[in-house]
């Protein structure tokens, strides 16, 4: 594939600065994305500026971009009617009568325990990286809130624990994927090799332990220290003139006057969507079973699952959940079939920005695959060829591309492409490259600010999405260098 040299670096690069520097991310990435398409016009400012909004409409023209974008927008209808039904409030309830009884019995810290309930929560649900990080801003937030602890501080531990155990527990489109490009090098059994590779994917296993060592030993550093001493000292959990990525409205939104508060009317709702994702992945990808009919049925069913549309099934699971609530409610006589039409306009109003964020997202990835970013930055990489330095080299190139384009999977296609055959004829250890190839990716997608989740993650929690990205950085920056050196090392010594 060709690509532009230097200059398809600029784009990404100027645009992530950009945005964190002036904290206008729109205007950051849309001035990234203008950028290579002038690049890619030859300096004619007149016809990439033209290229530019043609790209933003083209956005919509991939059914996977727009069924995400509207899965981003109807996630504010479901936050609305879980908070104004009183579910969460229910929920709350409930968790402050189990830290009453632990606090009673002497067992632990109320802040701790609530942030480690997040991170199991989190885990469990591996299934997809955006219903993981939803689930747990939904669910978490106004406890979070009501204990003063800094949003950006959920919002790191929904981003640390969502990307990571979805490729750590492979049970879902994640696993599908990554052992296809696996086949796609020749080999005969690709679960075999992802499973002796999965020991030395080290990143997103750190990645977690780190989230509950800083959550046990309360020793935040960098931006995060200020964030928890702001909440813990002014009682702000967002710091002063930050832009929440939900409005005010919807994260602040209340039972409705009159409601009894019941956890159910957000744990159903909830549930249903979370048990529909897995359901949803076989439903979409079962025409693709009858390629392997003569395979038992637990066989076929994970294969269904790999081949399922992750954002078909997101989308739909959504729907269902909101349809369900729809059901819940006015059965309760909580809302009127009119006043749940209101809510549902309501929520998505709220998320709009969102909406719009996700389209600069994928328009920057678009003209990041025109302008040859990852390829060239993996051609560079060449330069520096050494079985031993292999694994390492491949980590970091890995971490940049994802970073840069905020994909992890496009990452994964293009460093499995270079890495295995890097490996195989420089006689590196296979296994040890893929690992780093994959934690490479899994990298950016935790941390880059034009990443889906990280985005996601932003809006899930209410936070101001640079500050959720400056908060986190560090975090995932050290994790980063902890996992290269291991690999230094091993590297050397495998």
């Amino acid at each position: 594939m060709e690509h532009f040299g230097f200059w398809s670096l600029f784009p990404p690069i100027i645009a992530i600065i950009l945005a964190i520097k002036t904290r206008q991310v729109f205007v950051s990435l849309l001035f990234g994305i203008w950028l290579g398409w002038i690049i890619l016009s030859e300096g004619n400012i007149l016809s990439g500026t033209i290229a530019t909004i043609q790209a933003l409409v083209d956005v919509f023209k991939d059914s996977g971009n727009t069924r995400t974008i509207m899965f981003s927008c109807l996630v504010g209808a479901l936050i609305a009617f879980i908070q104004s039904s009183g579910g969460v409030e229910g929920f709350i309830k409930i968790i402050n009568k189990l830290l009453n009884f632990l606090e009673r019995k002497k067992i632990g810290n109320s802040r701790v325990i609530v942030q480690l309930l997040a991170w199991i929560t989190g885990t469990l649900i591996f299934v997809e990286s955006s219903i993981n990080v939803l689930t747990v801003g939904a669910i978490f937030r106004p406890i979070f809130d009501k204990m003063k602890i800094p949003r950006e501080k959920l919002a790191y531990i929904a981003d640390s624990i969502s990307a990571p155990t979805c490729i750590l527990i492979p049970l879902n489109a994640w696993g599908a994927y990554i052992m296809g490009l696996i086949a796609a090098q020749g080999f005969d059994n690709p679960f075999e090799v992802l499973l002796k590779a999965f020991p030395f994917n080290f990143y997103p296993m750190i990645a977690m332990i780190f989230v509950v060592a800083i959550i046990i030993t309360q020793k935040d550093f960098g931006p995060m220290k200020k964030a928890e001493k702001r909440a813990k000292e002014e009682g702000k959990v967002l710091r002063d003139g930050a832009t929440p990525m939900i409005s005010t409205e919807i994260a602040a939104m209340e039972t409705k006057e009159g409601v009894t508060a019941k956890a159910k009317n957000m744990i159903l709702p909830i549930g249903i969507m979370v048990g529909m994702m897995p359901l949803m992945l076989v439903f979409t990808g079962w025409s693709e079973v009858e390629n392997i009919s003569q395979y038992p049925w637990y066989e076929q069913i994970f294969f269904a699952i790999g081949k399922g549309s992750g954002s078909t099934s997101v989308l739909y699971s959504v729907l269902t959940a909101i349809l369900s609530g729809f059901v819940l409610y006015i059965s309760q006589k909580i809302f009127t079939f009119a006043e749940t039409i209101e809510l549902t306009f309501k929520g998505i109003s709220g998320l709009i920005p969102l909406a719009l964020l996700m389209m600069l997202a994928f328009a920057i990835g678009t003209v990041c695959r025109e302008l040859g970013t990852g390829v060239y930055v993996a051609e560079l990489s060449k330069a520096w060829l050494s079985p031993n330095f292999v694994p390492v080299i491949i980590f970091i190139v890995a971490c940049f591309i994802a970073f840069s384009t905020g994909t992890s999977w496009g990452t994964f296609a293009i460093m499995i492409a270079i890495g295995v055959p890097m490996a195989q004829n420089l006689d590196a250890n296979i296994y040890l490259t893929i690992a780093a190839a994959l934690g490479g990716g899994v990298f950016g997608d935790h941390c880059s600010p034009i990443s889906d989740t990280t985005i996601i993650s932003s809006m899930a929690s209410a936070s101001d999405h640079i500050d959720h990205v400056k908060t986190q950085l560090p975090y995932a920056l050290t994790a980063g260098v902890i996992t290269g050196l291991i690999y230094l090392v091993l590297g050397i010594i495998l």
